[in-house]
């Protein structure tokens, strides 16, 4: 009786580690998904979260999108090229991340197989580099906004307007929208570990961190300055009004022309609104 006591004591030992430890998955797994989910309002088909609720976004003009060439934004190219290109964004939101196409480890995790980049066996074509494309090949024009989607992305977005003052915008760009890039805005990795690096979010007061991590990039003795400078700072704010006007409801958004894709559509997406800009 005894033995048989002991055998049940032992089984029911094994049983209780092993709900703990699925618990553990369990919630971890949640809090991962929440994390990724958090800020973003992209359409289901492009992101997999929900949109805001409320009214449907505005129809936009052409004009309406000439004219935000017009601004005090970061931009390359005119109002007057035959594609014109708009990105929304905020560099520390993950669905961000995911168009950008520089963090194939976020790409993975989300969503799989929707967001898996084709050098990784998927079938994911990020809009942004396709973008830059065109951008190089002289056949469109560009423009950059910030809105705030996720929220820790300030630092960074004073780090490409000031990367932008010296011609610098996409060297920047590409390393912001990397995983590290990602951890030192959000203080987490793709997968909401802890980031093993200084983290920035919205702290003017680490500057020099964010400014030593572009050292790659850009000069980090004028990076550090810029950004303590705060001669960027009203631009947020700025951009953060000109994106409401054009009706974007959550990061990332694009325009090919005044065609709206609200979310990181894959590129194959809008190659049809490209091709038919271009003819």
């Amino acid at each position: 009786m005894a033995e048989q006591k002991k055998k049940v004591n032992i089984l029911l030992s094994i049983l209780v580690v092993a709900l703990i430890v699925a618990a553990y998955f369990i919630g971890n797994l949640t809090a991962k998904v929440q994390y990724l989910q958090k800020g973003s309002a992209a359409t289901p088909a492009a992101a997999g979260t929900t949109p805001p609720a409320g009214a449907a976004a505005p129809t936009i003009t052409i004009a309406q999108i000439k004219d935000v060439f017009k601004k005090d934004v970061i931009k390359f190219g005119n109002a007057n090229s035959k594609l014109l290109l708009v990105e929304v964004s905020d560099p520390s939101c993950p669905y961000c991340h995911i168009a950008a196409g520089k963090d194939s480890a976020l790409n993975k995790l989300v969503n799989p197989p929707q967001f898996v980049l084709m050098e990784d066996g998927g079938t994911y074509v990020p809009p942004v580099p396709e973008m830059k494309k065109l951008l190089d090949a002289g056949k469109a024009a560009f423009v950059y906004i910030y809105d705030p989607g996720h929220g820790n992305g300030e630092m960074a977005v004073r780090a490409f307007y000031c990367a932008f003052e010296k011609g610098k915008f996409w060297e920047v760009h590409d390393l912001i929208m990397s995983e590290k890039g990602y951890e030192i805005q959000n203080g987490t990795d793709p997968a909401g570990q802890p980031a093993t690096g200084p983290v920035v979010k919205n702290d003017k007061t680490k500057s020099g961190d964010l400014a030593t991590f572009l050292a790659p990039a850009i000069d980090p003795a004028f990076m550090k300055s810029c950004l303590e400078s705060g001669k960027y700072d009203a631009r947020l704010g700025a951009d953060t009004q000109l994106a409401s006007g054009l009706g974007v409801q959550g990061t990332p958004g694009f325009f090919v022309n005044a065609t709206r894709f609200a979310g990181a559509y894959s590129f194959k997406d809008m190659q049809s609104a490209v091709d038919a800009a271009l003819k």
